[in-house]
This record gives C-alpha cells, structure tokens and sequence, in this order.
C-alpha cells in the first residue's frame, strides 16, 4: 500500500512539474492563433484598402513577424529546458577551492561562489539566479541567455497581441462603460457561464485580457532582469548594496550573454560563449577570476 502511494505521488509530482510548461504552451499558441485570425479574417485595415494588393501585403508582413516571435519564444524556451546549470558534470574538486566555496550537505559536494542549492530541481546550480516556476527549471550560468531571450521575445509578442487586440476592446466598449461590457472585460467566465455571452465573443475577451496581464507581468520580470543584468547581480544578490562582480555594462553584458551579446538577442542559434566557467568570477578592480 505504501508502495503504490508513493508510486502515485510521484507520478503527480511529475505532471505538477509539467503542467505549467504545458499551460504556457497552451496561452501562447492560443495568443498567436487569435492575433492571426484577427490579422487574416478581421483585419483593421480601412475598407478601400481591403481590396488591394496592399492588403495580401500587409497581411504577409504581420504574419511574419509573428512566425518571427513565436520562433524565437520556442526556440529560446526549449533551449532553455534542454540546458542544465547545474554542477551535475562539472569537476569542482582541485586545489582551486578558496573564499566563498561552501559545502553542500545535499548534493554533498564543495561548491563555488554564487551557487546555491535548489530543493525544487534537488540540485545546486552554478551562478543560480533563482527558479522558474513557469518552465519548472532554475534559471543559472547556461541557460540565462536564453531564460533573458524567451522574455524578451514573449515581451514583444505581447506588446505586438495588445496592439492587436485593441480593436477587440473598442467592439466591447462601443456601446460605452456599461456594467454588461465591464464583466465581459473583468470576469469572462462568469459571463459564459451565466450565458450572458457567446463563447467567440468569450474567447475573444478572454484573450484580451490574458495579453494585457500577460503584457504587464512580463514587463515586470524582463525589465528587472534587464536592470539585473547591467548591475552584475543575480535574483538572490539585488538586495545587497554590494556589488563585487560588477564589471561595468559592457562587461556584465558580456558575462551575462557572452561574447556576441549584441547579436545573440536576435536569435538563439546565434552562437555566443559565455567568457567563464561558472565557478570563478571576476571581481571588481581585478584582473583575476576570484578562487
């Protein structure tokens, strides 16, 4: 009986630890399925420009720029999954252990400065940033290019979707600020429910709303890491008023992003070594990586 409980026990853990992966899927492809019909089907363009060649142009144009950004999202995420920033395979032993290297009881090994344990991976992870319960993986030295790339573009992709959506918001305010239009806009489930809209009319406010709230939280976490990032810091250093591995701008980009930080943004598969090892860092005012 214990056996077979903890035998589903761990198979929950493991759906728990997919589904929000599989959530995130599910939102960003729904976005991007709702933009391009509203591209394709009701696009804002004015009625004597419909009928043209500009039309199939237009419509061309935005189409690819979404395929542009929905690439680069999947692309960075599952990069993002398939790199670990863990110690697991990393030689940490030597005579190379000095100031800041402290025992981990857990994984019962030495570990360098600015790795940390993480009980949710249950491993430690080098220069650990901290963990993303949306993609179920702590965030650290290998994959931050690529952890920074998914929000920048899921960023732009919202920001695009709610330019988009605009004319969805006017269609629903047209009739002015009326308590019918304000439930659609703040509480869409309970108007399907209640069956006092339709579920296009449902959908269509549903995904509204998810790309504003999408919109302004992930501003919120590209925006901080951004700030992060150009002050050398990790999630768990901003609260220090230190800051020893802050190497200027150009220099924390580079740590950061690697060496072709000024293209690698454009896309993953831009090659970009990072100039470290995850284990000594360099300092502030010294020509050496700290031991």
């Amino acid at each position: 009986m214990t056996s077979f409980a903890s035998s589903v026990f761990c198979r929950a853990e493991r759906v728990c630890r997919h589904l929000p992966v599989v959530l995130n899927t599910f939102l960003v492809f729904s976005i991007t399925g709702e933009v391009s019909y509203l591209v394709l089907v009701e696009a804002p363009l004015e009625a004597p420009l419909q009928q043209t060649g500009w039309s199939s142009w237009w419509k061309a144009l935005h189409l690819l720029a979404q395929c542009f950004m929905l690439g680069n999202i999947c692309w960075n995420a599952s990069l993002f999954l398939k790199t670990s920033p863990s110690i697991k395979g990393v030689f940490l032993g030597g005579e190379s252990m000095g100031q800041g290297w402290r025992y981990c009881y857990a994984c019962e090994s030495h570990t360098p400065p600015r790795c940390s344990h993480c009980y949710d991976c249950k491993v430690c992870v080098l220069r650990r940033d901290h963990h993303c319960v949306f993609f179920g993986r702590c965030v650290g030295f290998r994959n931050y290019r690529y952890f920074l790339g998914c929000l920048l573009f899921m960023w732009a992709g919202l920001l695009y979707a709610v330019v988009m959506n605009a004319e969805v918001f006017i269609v629903i305010l047209k009739e002015g600020v009326t308590l019918h239009s304000m439930l659609l806009l703040l509480i869409p489930w309970i108007m399907l429910v209640t069956g006092q809209v339709s579920a296009r009319a449902f959908a269509f406010a549903f995904i509204a709303d998810t790309c504003v709230v999408g919109f302004l939280l992930v501003s919120a976490f590209l925006f901080f890491h951004v700030f992060l990032l150009l002050r050398g810091q990790t999630t768990r250093e901003w609260y220090s008023s230190r800051r020893p591995y802050n190497l200027g701008v150009l220099g924390n980009l580079r740590n950061g992003l690697g060496t072709r930080w000024y293209l690698c943004w454009l896309s993953p598969l831009v090659p970009s070594p990072l100039p470290g090892d995850g284990i000594h860092f360099q300092v502030t005012g010294s020509l050496e990586p700290t031991q």
